[in-house]
């Protein structure tokens, strides 16, 4: 028997080689990769399936007149998607049909912060954890019913209200490796609760959550609009804060962003475990730097550099890629957002075209700081995520006119998959036009089975191998 061995091969091993381990797999979760918007806990943004590849496609959108930032797939297979209605902007959680992405089930929950709901996670019961709009806990499971259909219902209820101020809703939350769930709202609460016994245990930073929050043994991190914190907890659940790290939170709301600060999520990452440091992007104007810490080192960065310099001005509101030594940086700068959230200040400056492009950085040898790999041109209008098992970044990308909401409609929209060796486009796979197809930077998640599943600003975009 001969092997062969093509160049393409080649390059994906070369690639996988230099990324990776995953972060470990959380026990309150479903598998890594799919368990949360980010992939898993600790927020990489990597997966460990690989995906339609860089060949030919075929494509279905489900319509759901809503936009779905949170596709999780749990082991039995089956999509849930935390979608928001465009009218109305009520948080819908739905079932789909793994073989077909048919919206297979419904449920509405009451409304809550950004956009009506935006971020949760599937746990080792295939469960969706999400808060509703009444600052309860919710573990939402998919049943089949005594005629074989499918129903969505809440088997789980904890009530937070109690704990938090009048007013105050959750953004982000994320499990850790004890049981309880961590949390932190938009006035800048962070606590844990205990499903079990329904205590929950916070502290109060006075600074507004813009993000999601991520959890890896021992430590979560959390993003304010003023500063990256790292937290363990007490014996009774509650928060303690190991460090404080201030950032460069700019002069305002950069133009393509949703909130004044950060707009990443922070990411765990590392050559040894995946856990050893972590990621975040700062507000510095013009150009938004990548901030690393070793999670052991305290409150001073290893590195602070400057992204996306082949453009006059950049920020973001996608979380990084981080993986290995690597972490990959997407510009979202002038990305025209259809709406902003409540109380959102004016950008500075008021307008901007939306360059996209993508920066990856390294940490360097000696894990001391790090540098500039590669700048890409690649105009990402959804959050990448990267397989570890093909070597390939995935993504939606524009062309056409976006600089204004309006002018959206005739904006072209294509799947396609990255070299993260290069930053070069490896292929693209025209999708359609308009709003139908706007992912409005929010990650597509990969199933087990190689399946796409992209949120969309009005439904779902199931991608396959062609």
């Amino acid at each position: 028997m001969r092997l062969r061995i093509t160049l393409s091969t080649l390059a994906a091993v070369a690639a996988l080689s230099a990324f990776g381990p995953l972060p470990p797999q959380n026990p309150a979760t479903a598998a890594s990769g799919t368990a949360t918007m980010h992939g898993d806990s600790a927020s990489s943004d990597t997966t460990p399936y690989a995906g339609p590849g860089s060949g030919a496609i075929s494509w279905s959108r489900t319509a759901l007149a809503s936009a779905c930032p949170t596709v999780v797939i749990g082991g039995d297979g089956y999509p849930v998607a935390l979608c928001t209605t465009i009218f109305g902007q009520t948080p819908t959680v739905h079932l789909l049909d793994p073989g077909s992405g048919a919206d297979l089930a419904s449920l509405a929950l009451p409304k809550g912060s950004l956009f009506g709901g935006v971020y949760a996670y599937l746990d080792n019961t295939n469960a969706l954890v999400v808060v509703d709009g009444d600052d309860n806990l919710l573990r939402i499971g998919h049943h089949r019913t005594g005629g074989g259909a499918w129903s969505l219902t809440v088997d789980q209820s904890t009530s937070l209200a109690g704990a938090l101020p009048s007013g105050d809703d959750i953004v982000g939350l994320s499990p850790g490796w004890d049981g309880r769930v961590w949390f932190a709202t938009a006035a800048g609460v962070i606590g844990t609760v205990d499903t079990t016994t329904g205590a929950v245990r916070t502290i109060a930073t006075g600074e507004g959550v813009e993000n999601s929050i991520s959890t890896v043994p021992g430590h979560t991190a959390v993003a304010t609009d003023h500063a990256l914190y790292l937290l363990g907890e007490a014996a009774d659940g509650t928060p303690v804060v190991d460090w404080r790290a201030p950032y460069d939170r700019g002069p305002g709301r950069k133009p393509g962003q949703l909130s004044w600060g950060t707009g990443a999520t922070p990411s765990f990452f590392g050559p040894g475990d995946g856990t050893g440091y972590v990621a975040l992007t700062d507000n510095a104007a013009p150009h938004e730097n990548l901030l690393v810490y070793r999670i052991d080192g305290g409150p001073a960065p290893v590195c602070a550099t400057p992204v996306l310099t082949q453009y006059p001005a950049s920020g973001t509101e996608d979380a990084v890629i981080a993986s290995g030594s690597s972490v990959f940086v997407t510009d979202t700068y002038g990305y025209p957002y259809p709406a902003l959230p409540a109380g959102a200040p004016a950008s500075v400056p008021s307008s901007a075209s939306f360059d996209g492009g993508m920066s990856r950085v390294d940490l360097d040898p000696d894990g001391a700081g790090c540098h500039l790999v590669w700048n890409s041109d690649v105009k990402s209008a959804a959050l990448p995520r990267l397989s570890l098992a093909d070597g390939l970044i995935y993504t939606l990308t524009v062309s056409g006119p976006t600089g204004t909401v309006g002018a959206q409609t005739f904006a072209s929209y294509s799947y396609a998959t990255v070299d993260p060796a290069t930053g070069a486009r490896r292929s693209s796979s025209w999708i359609g036009l308009g709003l139908l197809y706007d992912p409005l930077q929010m990650t597509g998640t990969t199933a087990p089975d190689g399946t796409l599943y992209q949120g969309t600003e009005t439904g779902v975009l199931r991608v396959t191998r062609g």
